[in-house]
């Protein structure tokens, strides 16, 4: 066997790209503390500030902070004012890092980092036997990163946008009908619509006991319980209530057998309802799905999606990046005669099913 020839310059342009990706994913821990020690939030608005100040207002030791603070320079993450020795959060910076009401606020996503680390063996143990891992089966810090982060994606698009692309479904919210959210996790979309729509009822669906026991919290907290019912129930047996509107969030991909699924989605569905389907967005060749975001997704779907859709029997395995061709085909097998897309975003695919 030949020794192969090595391109001395693609072999360090690569070298380095694997130490930014190093750097990057080294980088989330000091993100994560950032936001759970309150360093964010004490330098939005703020200005200027030295380590000591920062330190005294989030009531830190000042070594740490210094440093902490010189890792987020390096990174991009805070601005650095070397004539003052100040640091400084930009407005843009603080819709990602500090604003929990931001759509764009991003620290709880490393939890979601966190718990597949934590779950590695797990997944090593799957790519070895074949076998499935459920979602109930995962760190703990995956079901609130999730909620979390998925929560501030939602309420931007949602209500004000990926609704009313839909037909005739806002108008039909307000007057009032039933609503079924499966796979609805914490609650968050299925709060955000209850919220928006008093006159309609809302059913959240998902398998994961904790998180249905914490979406019913959150409703109290929100004084939604009057439109809103949570229980557990997979997305084949939930009660038939012949639902104008079925939503699957970021989840029918997760499921072991998603034609089944719509295939259910059908049968209790009134006349004339609605599927909503938002899916990751993903185009549908896999040489078309090289990119950031493409890759955040696989990883997801590597270590979570499809190890839960073959803990489920694994009978069609989409994965997170299914792209629209294939979700289209499940809904087809399903029996929906009418199938598109109602909005695309960098990040989602917000589709539209009919019988």
């Amino acid at each position: 066997m030949s020794t192969p020839v090595i391109d001395q310059t693609k072999l360090e342009s690569f070298v380095m790209r694997a130490i930014g990706d190093l750097s990057a994913s080294s980088g989330g821990i000091l993100v994560s503390l950032g936001h759970k020690l309150g360093l964010y939030k004490a330098m939005a608005g703020a200005g200027p500030l030295t380590s000591q100040e920062l330190a005294d207002r989030a009531d830190c030791a000042e070594r740490y902070v210094r440093e902490w603070l010189n890792g987020q320079v390096a990174g991009g993450y805070v601005q650095y004012h070397a004539v003052s020795s100040t640091y400084e959060l930009s407005p843009e910076q603080a819709m990602v890092l500090a604003d929990e009401d931001s759509p764009v606020f991003m620290p709880h996503a490393w939890s979601v980092q966190a718990s597949m680390w934590f779950d590695e063996d797990k997944a090593a143990h799957a790519f070895r036997s074949g076998k499935g891992v459920s979602w109930g089966e995962h760190h703990d810090r995956l079901y609130c990163g999730v909620a979390a982060f998925y929560r501030n994606a939602y309420k931007g698009s949602l209500v004000s946008q990926w609704l009313p692309a839909l037909e005739g479904v806002v108008e039909k919210l307000e007057a009032g009908m039933d609503v079924a959210d499966v796979g609805c996790g914490h609650g968050h979309s299925t709060l955000l619509m209850a919220r928006a729509f008093p006159k309609s009822r809302f059913y959240g669906y998902d398998v994961h006991q904790p998180s249905i026991e914490e979406a019913r919290g959150l409703a109290v907290e929100d004084g939604l319980e009057g439109n809103t019912e949570f229980e557990v129930a997979r997305a084949t047996d939930y009660p038939d209530q012949k639902f104008g509107l079925i939503c699957f969030f970021d989840c029918l991909h997760d499921m072991g057998d998603p034609v089944a699924a719509a295939q259910y989605a059908a049968k209790v569905l009134s006349p004339g309802g609605t599927v909503l389907l938002v899916e990751p967005f993903a185009n549908d060749r896999t040489e078309d799905n090289i990119s950031p975001v493409a890759r955040l997704y696989y990883t997801g779907s590597t270590m979570l999606c499809c190890p839960h859709a073959v803990s489920e029997g694994g009978h069609m395995v989409l994965g997170a990046q299914a792209g629209e061709a294939r979700l289209a085909e499940v809904f087809r097998k399903a029996g929906f005669t009418k199938f598109r897309c109602a909005v695309k975003t960098p990040f989602n695919l917000v589709l539209e099913a009919r019988r």
